[in-house]
């Protein structure tokens, strides 16, 4: 959930996420339906489903328990080495060695000139791994993850000065908006006709969405394996 999505929407969702899926058995065996639904409000909803592919690889391939090795966690969906190294250490309080967005803030603002552009993530995992707590990495980088949190909120965003800095688009009018709209609508009707969608955009207010827009937004969600198409036209959350 704290994949691209702020904390206080997060501290919001967990629970009631947890209330319906309270365990990995929970996840995997519900409907990407259901999961979805319990989701909404948090945006990026491939999350969702990997989340719920996580929890069917864990029970049937780790017997319904979070492995700790980062090099396993690697292998699930959705998960990269910022996410593998975070669960090890946070979960497990194993001193890996990762980056993420707030730590990569705090060693660009501490050991790089603030002209210094494009500081690739290379040159900081040998400063993070010398400043590592290797006996509680978990408080460790708690205490990094809120300083970082700390700089961003005093407008000193260092990463800008990184070379993997990307500038998010605006959600307002996006296609990731309207997949939101299009998805939280199959959630509700559970089948909708291609001009039933385009209703539920226009009622949302988010954006135009011509015939050529919603199309390639449709096969993007077929594509993600998000929806369904039957033969009749009808659109539909996949199983």
């Amino acid at each position: 959930m704290l994949q691209q999505t702020q904390i206080p929407r997060v501290l919001e969702k967990f629970p009631q996420f947890i209330d319906r899926l309270p365990t990995f058995q929970a996840l995997a065996t519900a409907t990407l339906e259901e999961v979805i639904a319990a989701w909404q409000g948090l945006g990026y909803n491939r999350r969702a489903r990997f989340a719920r592919e996580i929890a069917i690889k864990i029970c049937n391939e780790y017997d319904g328990v979070l492995p700790s090795d980062p090099d396993a966690l690697i292998t699930f969906p959705g998960i990269g080495p910022a996410t593998a190294g975070s669960l090890s250490a946070f979960a497990y309080n194993k001193p890996v060695v990762f980056i993420e967005t707030n730590i990569r803030r705090v060693f660009i603002h501490s050991f790089f000139d603030p002209k210094e552009a494009k500081v690739h993530d290379n040159e900081l995992y040998p400063l993070v791994k010398a400043a590592l707590d290797y006996d509680n990495p978990r408080e460790w980088y708690y205490a990094l993850m809120d300083y970082g949190t700390m700089l961003a909120k005093q407008g000193k965003n260092a990463n800008r000065n990184s070379f993997h800095y990307t500038r998010q688009s605006a959600f307002e009018g996006s296609d990731r908006q309207i997949r939101g709209v299009i998805l939280r609508a199959l959630v509700q009707e559970g089948k909708l006709r291609e001009d039933e969608i385009k209703k539920h955009i226009v009622a949302s207010n988010q954006a135009s969405c011509e015939y050529d827009r919603l199309q390639q937004i449709l096969h993007g969600l077929i594509r993600d394996h998000m929806i369904v198409a039957e033969d009749n036209g009808i659109y539909m959350i996949a199983s």
